[in-house]
């Protein structure tokens, strides 16, 4: 339905080089977008700008603004960057030493110079204590608490507040955990303690204690930000909610966010993927690949049956990018998504063999492409988009920056095309192939790993550069369709104003299913669930819904398979059995035989949408003159520079088509239509490209 409350939401999607806001009008409904270049320095500071700006060119008055939903990549940053607090890690008598040994395994097998990732916490503040819990919970030993308080006192003679707590054992049992931060308060002198049973209550020493860490190493940066933009929104007179985008798809009180800043990490992305799935609701399309392309990154995500594909564990800040064991594994629900050093700041340069390359390193916000004339002076992909003709120097956001085609040039003819011994649109050819099948073979990856073939699906383009780039993605994929949605280049703040609250728990529990009781399995879940009603409360919603997954294995096996649960009704055990064996049999193609099976971990989200916000209304059916004009532009099947008709987006009605070559502007993004392919725009305004 159409938004015509009297107040507003606001989407807010930090990049790497832009910062994207997004408002639904209080009074029309519309659509009013703003972008502004991010401030590294400080985001909240781009944030509070651009939202300034984003009220002045709509007319509101920040009264009528009511929530503010807002997704950031301040916390995978720190980790990346290496810029988080100094921290200690308390854990028991024995296990100082889990960081390094990590899983004994090696990420490539013939790498003589294998590097691991650095442990964030020092040996030297790494304490041990004498405690011991079994796997089932019981005391073996007691919590010597004279010897934590000792333990804390070493911490504060060294300026060391914020601690990471990971005993042996205490997903089972969080009693010795809970009780050092009973002794830490006590103390006083402000430790901010991240107990493992709460951050990561699960089984598997390595990424529970990982996890523990990473939550305490970004806790300041993320308290620190959170403050500033609370303080600076309040003194701009917003009195709303404000709620912060977690990894798995599901906003956040940012009170949440400030206990549990691990639970960010992917929060920049995870947007992206929920705007994927509206759409892909939206034009009735099941199976989409997304593809998001800023300034920075791009990534891909499958999105099945309309909704993103969750998993339970991913790394941050891999040395090697496509080698998983090569970063720092975070035990948490997360949207499935593949991240390639490939946006429109991405750096072309020449290897020591002569080869060109792209990426993975970026011009960023600042100085930016050479083109922006910030000062960069190095060639990207945003400077060779606007070589080969797809971006209107004249028309970049709208108008309001004008790009440099000259900068442009002389970057790509500096660094590129004379150290090949080539032209400078051969240079630019160059970087658009190199990048196309970067981003093309990433996506596959991500695909295939997942057994799915990528030439099912539709592909959903946007950020700032992706409808640029997606058509030569598709066509290296085998995809037919691409879908180029309303407001591509900012969907990811859009994504923000449709993705639910949610919450999310987990608690290990071993039993083999053949002696479980229904009872027995209720009572986990029912735990669960009041751990959940407890976040919701916090952002004032009552009205929810439940999921219950269940990981699964056969007996002896060392990975998990996760199950959804069926309604408890009669047989409930029998249709959890037979719902394992059905999954086992798509991932695998046979079952082992007669292996019992047995429950590992029990999985509970609950979700609740904020408010029934409709981003994407029908456009109205009264048509203007869309052609705004002809520019020449390369296509890889001409080869050569072809004149290309330059349509209006937003002047483009419902059910019209617009046939290649042709390159169809907004303000926030370009999408270009290769000749022998077509456009048509649906009732919502939203782009399908195909050949048929």
């Amino acid at each position: 339905m159409n938004t015509t409350s009297a107040t507003a939401s606001v989407g807010i999607d930090i990049g790497g080089t832009f910062t994207d806001l997004v408002m639904v009008h209080p009074q029309t409904g519309e659509r009013v977008i703003e972008k502004v270049l991010t401030t590294p320095d400080d985001p909240s500071r781009g944030v509070l700008e651009g939202l300034v700006q984003l009220l002045e060119r709509a007319a509101v008055s920040i009264d009528a603004v009511s929530l503010i939903a807002h997704a950031t990549t301040l916390a995978t940053n720190t980790v990346i960057q290496g810029k988080g607090a100094r921290v200690g890690l308390i854990t028991t008598r024995g296990f100082r030493d889990t960081l390094e040994i990590q899983t004994e395994s090696r990420y490539d097998l013939y790498d003589l110079d294998l590097m691991l990732p650095p442990p964030l916490v020092p040996r030297a503040f790494r304490r041990e204590v004498t405690e011991r819990v079994d796997y089932c919970g019981r005391v073996v030993e007691p919590l010597d608490v004279t010897e934590v308080k000792s333990l804390l006192g070493w911490f504060i003679e060294h300026d060391i507040h914020d601690v990471a707590v990971c005993l042996l054992h205490s997903y089972a049992n969080p009693a010795h955990e809970r009780l050092i931060r009973c002794v830490a308060e006590e103390m006083g002198n402000g430790f901010r303690l991240s107990l493992s049973s709460e951050i990561c209550p699960e089984i598997r020493e390595y990424p529970r204690v990982s996890t523990t860490v990473i939550n305490a190493y970004i806790r300041p940066q993320i308290i620190s930000y959170l403050n500033r933009l609370e303080g600076g929104l309040q003194e701009k007179g917003f009195g709303g909610s404000l709620f912060i985008m977690s990894s798995a798809g599901g906003v956040l009180h940012p009170r949440t966010a400030k206990d549990m800043p691990s639970a960010l990490v992917e929060s920049g992305p995870a947007a992206g993927a929920l705007a994927a799935a509206y759409f892909a609701r939206l034009t009735k399309r099941k199976q989409v690949l997304a593809f998001d392309m800023g300034g920075t990154t791009a990534k891909a995500c499958l999105i099945e049956n309309a909704q993103p594909v969750l998993g339970q564990e991913f790394e941050a800040a891999r040395l090697k990018r496509f080698k998983r064991g090569s970063g720092y594994p975070i035990r948490m629900p997360v949207v499935e998504l593949i991240e390639i050093g490939a946006g429109g700041g991405s750096i072309a340069w020449i290897d020591s063999m002569g080869l060109l390359k792209v990426g993975p390193e970026g011009a960023g916000a600042a100085p930016g492409p050479a083109c922006y004339g910030l000062g960069g002076d190095q060639p990207t992909v945003t400077d060779a988009d606007l070589i080969l003709g797809y971006l209107d120097p004249n028309y970049f956001l709208g108008g309001r920056m004008q790009l440099d085609v000259g900068r442009a040039e002389s970057a790509v003819r500096k660094h590129i095309a004379d150290p090949l011994g080539i032209g400078v649109q051969e240079a630019a050819r160059g970087i658009l192939e190199v990048v196309s099948e970067n981003m093309a073979g990433a996506a596959r990856i991500h695909a295939i790993e997942r057994g799915f073939d990528p030439r099912a699906f539709s592909l959903v383009a946007f950020g700032g550069a992706g409808p640029v780039h997606a058509y030569w993605v598709a066509k290296r994929l085998g995809v037919s369709e691409v879908i180029f949605p309303v407001a591509a280049g900012v969907a990811s703040a859009a994504g923000l104003l449709v993705s639910p609250a949610a919450s999310h728990h987990v608690r290990t529990f071993i039993r083999p299913l053949a002696e479980l009781k229904d009872d027995e399995l209720e009572s986990v879940f029912d735990a669960l669930e009041e751990e959940g009603k407890v976040s919701l409360q916090r952002l004032k919603l009552s009205r929810y819904t439940v999921e219950r997954r269940l990981e699964m294995r056969y007996v002896g096996q060392g990975h998990e398979v996760e199950v959804k649960v069926p309604p408890r009704a009669g047989r409930w055990l029998e249709k959890i059995h037979s719902a394992f064996e059905a999954e086992y049999v798509r991932l695998f193609g046979r079952l082992p035989g007669q292996v019992p099976i047995e429950i590992i971990n029990c999985r509970l989200s609950v979700s609740s949408y904020a408010q029934n916000i409709d981003v994407c209304p029908p456009l109205r059916t009264e048509k203007a003159r869309p052609r705004k004009g002809e520019r020449r532009a390369f296509f890889a099947d001409t080869k050569t520079q072809i004149p290309c008709d330059v349509y209006d987006r937003h002047l483009l009605g419902p059910a019209e088509v617009v046939k290649g070559p042709a390159i169809i502007e907004e303000p926030e993004c370009t999408v270009v239509v290769p000749p022998g392919l077509h456009c048509k725009v649906d009732r919502y305004g939203n782009l399908i490209m195909s050949n048929t």
